[in-house]
């Protein structure tokens, strides 16, 4: 019997692999565009409404290509280009976290895409964490726990640079801080996002090299749009957790057997987390169904898995529908998602500090009265 939906939502989550400006709630996108004197994505001469909003992004994105379902960021990343919509759109990201059941949560973003209205990366990146300490402030106040930070992406198709490198060294003291929530975690990594076929993560090889000896953590997009020689190469540049890496599947007996190709091998081995994001990967072609999808077979082949929402307005999903598709289609129970919450968060970039109390305080108690009532 699946697990009933309120039960998956109760449950503490952890999420490593959510995109700012794949988030926005429809009103939101509504609200900024009239601010902005533009026509919302699916405007016509009728009402916009936030149905029509939302089916427009999700009937874009979904369209079998990578390319084509990043061409979709194009709308919200031009509503997210002056402080106040960052700081407004980061608030409201802990927000709805914080209502979905998630109990720690990074959310990633391309500063370089938010300078077009004349922030600096590092005004931008002020903005964004103003904005996550607010919405942390308000789920304490109302009794709440959830720890949140930032990532500082790269994208794969500009030219690298040392920029963001300085900046999450400069602010990575951002939280736990003086006078910050106790669940500001402030920047606590670098990723690189954007098309990964025809560019390859070794182009960013000196800064995620840099950011490795300064103690930076790191995380990659692989294995997405790019088969396992893309996962090897993210892997040699520094990447600590894989985002997506689900592809890595062709690296495993096509037969379906036990044998391992030596990408496979390494990442199994050294327990590097793929952040899974089901409804997406649908989105990109990457399968039909949850069912067919690589997570089922990675998961029984013993890979170390993180389940995450990716962008909750392109997939009209969030954490807890992406763990109840999972959970329903692979017939997993709670013992299942205890331990991929506890992978999540033990493979988090925040201070372990605040990892460890979650892990202690929230997680293995909720799991553990889940058990007992059966």
């Amino acid at each position: 019997m699946p697990l009933p939906r309120d039960l998956v939502r109760s449950l503490p989550k952890v999420v490593l692999h959510d995109h700012l400006d794949g988030g926005l709630r429809p009103a939101t996108v509504i609200d900024l565009c009239r601010e902005l004197g533009i026509d919302p994505p699916g405007a016509d001469t009728q009402q916009v409404t936030e149905q029509r909003v939302a089916d427009w992004f999700h009937d874009a994105a979904d369209s079998g290509s990578l390319p084509e379902y990043l061409s979709t960021f194009e709308r919200t990343v031009a509503l997210m280009q002056s402080a106040a919509h960052l700081r407004r759109v980061a608030r409201e990201f802990v927000e709805d976290m914080a209502a979905d059941g998630v109990v720690y949560a990074e959310t990633r973003w391309a500063p370089h895409q938010h300078t077009d209205g004349g922030l600096s990366l590092e005004e931008a990146v002020r903005a964004v964490q103003d904005g996550l300490d607010e919405g942390v402030a308000a789920v304490e106040a109302r009794g709440g726990r959830i720890v949140v930070g930032q990532l500082l992406c790269y994208l794969r198709h500009l030219e690298p640079g040392d920029d963001l490198v300085e900046i999450a060294l400069a602010r990575r003291a951002d939280g736990p801080r003086p006078g910050a929530p106790v669940g500001s975690a402030g920047v606590v990594g670098l990723d690189l996002a954007g098309p990964e076929a025809g560019f390859p993560a070794s182009r960013f090889g000196a800064q995620f090299a840099r950011a490795r000896a300064e103690g930076l953590r790191v995380t990659i997009h692989a294995g997405e749009g790019d088969g396992p020689a893309s996962i090897a190469d993210a892997l040699e540049t520094g990447a600590e957790r894989l985002g997506h890496g689900v592809r890595l599947v062709e690296d495993l007996d096509a037969d379906g057997g036990d044998a391992l190709g030596p990408v496979a091998e390494r990442v199994r081995r050294e327990r590097i987390v793929l952040e899974v994001c089901p409804s997406s990967n649908l989105q990109t072609g990457i399968a039909r169904t949850i069912a067919e999808h690589p997570v089922g077979r990675l998961h029984r082949a013993g890979f170390a898995l993180a389940l995450s929402s990716d962008n909750r307005l392109m997939s009209r999903t969030g954490t807890t529908r992406e763990t109840a598709l999972v959970a329903e289609a692979l017939d997993w129970g709670v013992d299942e998602l205890e331990q991929v919450a506890l992978t999540a968060l033990d493979s988090g970039f925040a201070p372990a500090a605040q990892r460890e109390a979650l892990r202690e305080e929230v997680l293995r108690p909720a799991y553990a009265a889940a058990r007992r009532a059966g």
